[in-house]
């Protein structure tokens, strides 16, 4: 693949930035990068594109999880076992991403953007406060299964992990938007590193490309813990639905031919 020109390689890092500001907040940064590179290096392959996507997201992760855990601790008896089967998830998963094909990437993505942003939508009061649904062994099983099923998502795809994590923390296991987020961030950088356990020994990274990403991606989440930590969960809530709205509008117009 030829390299980038320096016009793309701003952009590429302009969309790193937003990314992971947007990430830290609600998740879902994947859905302002991944489109990025695939507009930005229309020659890369598809792993390539999965593999630079997950490097650059892991450096903003690495941050906006030390500024939520340092600011909310999250209560370790969660997010561990969430986190270890993220992990495991997210492995298989990139295991199998190079056997699918760019073209079943959006309608997926789109289709489980519409459930989760309706849901969310319909019910107002939903992740105002924590009110756990689950307790003991159950709460923690539920938690493992969760991260298991997003994990192995993130590893064979990526785009929207991290507001699927928020919406499964919230809408399934009763926690508050902010308290869900701070885990969420937890596992999706557990799902980074076991999927670049799998990408970087296949040389897979487009290291120039993914170093410069990175750098903006950490300025981004830097940013994006520190507002969603300040602000509160309805803050968190409120942009969680913006961006959701907005992907949706983007995915599916490029599905119908809008755009």
């Amino acid at each position: 693949m030829p390299d980038p020109s320096l016009t793309v390689l701003a952009l590429l890092a302009l969309a790193a930035l937003t990314a992971g500001y947007v990430d830290a907040v609600v998740g879902g940064g994947g859905l302002i990068q991944l489109p990025a590179l695939l507009l930005g290096l229309p020659s890369a392959a598809p792993v390539e594109i999965l593999a630079t996507n997950k490097l650059a997201s892991f450096a903003g992760t690495t941050v906006s999880s030390v500024t939520y855990y340092r600011r909310v601790r999250p209560d370790p008896r969660t997010f561990l076992p969430l986190m270890a089967l993220a992990f495991a998830g997210s492995v298989a998963g990139a295991l199998v991403a190079s056997q699918i094909p760019r073209s079943a990437f959006d309608p997926i993505v789109l289709v489980a953007l519409i459930v989760v942003g309706a849901y969310v939508v319909l019910k107002p009061d939903l992740g105002g406060e924590t009110e756990l649904r689950f307790s003991g062994r159950r709460h923690t099983s539920i938690a493992m299964l969760t991260g298991a099923i997003i994990g192995f998502y993130d590893g064979a795809l990526g785009p929207g992990t991290g507001s699927f994590l928020v919406f499964a923390l919230v809408g399934f296991m009763g926690y508050g938007f902010l308290e869900a987020s701070a885990k969420a961030r937890l596992a999706n950088w557990a799902t980074n590193l076991a999927a670049l356990c799998v990408f970087i020994p296949q040389g897979a990274v487009l290291w120039h490309v993914a170093l410069v990403m990175g750098a903006a991606n950490v300025a981004g989440g830097y940013l994006g813990a520190r507002t969603a930590v300040a602000r509160g969960a309805g803050f968190v809530r409120g942009l969680f639905i913006v961006v959701v709205g907005a992907f949706v509008v983007r995915i599916g117009g490029g599905l119908v031919g809008l755009w």
